[in-house]
């Protein structure tokens, strides 16, 4: 019910709504928009990556793991309401930007909390299913707030409560229901999971927090070098698959022309798939081990995305089908990554280790949105057209290239050691 509460956030938000109508005509071109959303992106990571293993730790250390989670996800509640006031005009972009960078880094710190509560609901047996059905929840959650959304305010001519497109209204009224949904949608979350009784240690500053942290990578690289390998394979494929979202429905809009309704329905058709098809993969998970779910996963999304680039111009058809193939590989490598470090985490780690997990991913978080601003420019200057928004997808299929190369050679959870 967290991802399902929470993922208004990552589908209707940051993927398919709000930053299509940032990137819209009414805050700019098509590539001064495109690149100050992927500024923002980097920026938003690399606070992640500051606080992550810090706010992990002493989440370990106070106890109050679930605490924390509630405080963080009530906030990201309101963060997603307050995008009511950003109105489509030049002036309001980096107002918009900036809310979407600091919801991003509270989501993410919440997840880092969320994450290591996965062993008061999973076994090792377990974990690939419950980490796949999770995430699964949270695309099929996504599927019905886009459906909701779309059919109450954006595509009438006037909408419930006599909401129209004037002004923006249909997409800012949208962002209070997504507050809403997430408010109202994790209350069983906080009904059944629960602070586990324990003794508090000590909270530690800033400076200490940082040397803890490098003590524990220090550790892990001791006793068990391939989690460390993973992490920072995971880092890499995990920024090129958050790419994939944060600018998929950018290239639906801006390079294929698909309408704001259409990307909507691309959204819903997207969640579906994708829902089912991480939840399918889960259970593979379990069976055959996440690093193949993993490999695979990758290397079909390298495909795929090469095909984008190349068939840019082939019509709208091409993407939804292109598009479709793409989401049903990008959540299964999401909860396989999970569910394998999840399989590693000493016990009463979570916090620290999942925080660490933030940290690597976001250490290089701006290599995606750095990369897709950069190929724009390179295609600018290739072609000489105005709008080179297509060849961004080379910059994300490149960081997804890196991320399989350097996951390639990782061993399989079973044969790691961790203590």
């Amino acid at each position: 019910m967290w991802d399902w509460g929470t993922q208004p956030f990552n589908t209707v938000i940051t993927t398919f709504v709000f930053s299509v109508y940032l990137v819209s005509e009414s805050f700019g071109t098509t590539n001064q928009t495109s690149t100050a959303l992927s500024v923002s992106t980097a920026l938003a990571g690399l606070s992640v990556a500051l606080l992550a293993p810090v706010l992990g730790q002493n989440s370990d250390r106070s106890g109050r793991t679930v605490h924390h989670l509630r405080t963080q996800t009530w906030l990201l509640a309101a963060l997603s309401a307050s995008l009511f006031v950003v109105r489509p005009e030049p002036g309001f972009l980096w107002v918009g930007l900036g809310l979407l960078a600091v919801g991003s880094v509270v989501s993410e710190i919440a997840g880092v909390n969320y994450n290591s509560t996965i062993d008061q609901v999973a076994t090792q047996r377990t974990v690939g299913r419950v980490s796949g059905f999770g995430w699964g929840m949270g695309y099929l959650g996504g599927i019905i707030v886009l459906l909701l959304i779309y059919f109450l305010f954006i595509q009438p001519d006037v909408g419930l409560f006599g909401v129209t497109g004037e002004d923006g209204l249909d997409i800012r009224v949208s962002m209070v229901v997504c507050g809403l949904w997430t408010l109202v949608f994790t209350v069983p979350t906080f009904l059944v999971l629960k602070d586990r009784p324990r003794e508090r240690a000590p909270r530690v500053g800033v400076v200490q927090s940082y040397r803890l942290v490098w003590r524990s990578i220090h550790g892990l690289w001791v006793v068990s070098r391939h989690t460390v390998y993973f992490l920072l394979a995971s880092a890499l494929f995990r920024d090129g698959l958050a790419g994939v979202f944060a600018f998929g429905a950018v290239l639906a809009a801006g390079t294929f022309g698909l309408s704001a309704g259409d990307v909507i329905v691309f959204g819903a058709a997207a969640n579906v798939i994708a829902g089912v098809a991480t939840m399918l993969f889960g259970m593979l998970d379990d069976r055959l081990g996440p690093k193949r779910v993993i490999l695979v996963s990758l290397g079909a999304l390298v495909v795929l995305g090469i095909l984008i680039f190349v068939l840019h111009d082939a019509g709208t058809g091409t993407f939804w089908v292109l598009g479709l193939l793409m989401t049903v590989f990008v959540g299964p490598a999401q909860a396989a990554s999970r569910s394998f470090l999840a399989r590693l985490v000493p016990e009463g780690k979570g916090g620290e280790i999942f925080g660490l997990y933030a940290t690597t991913g976001r250490v290089v978080s701006f290599l995606s949105p750095m990369f897709f601003g950069a190929f724009i420019w390179i295609g600018a200057a290739v072609t000489g057209a105005d709008n080179t928004q297509y060849w961004g997808i080379l910059g994300i299929v490149l960081v997804l290239v890196a991320g399989l190369a350097v996951m390639l050679p990782v061993k399989e959870h079973t044969e790691h050691t961790v203590s």
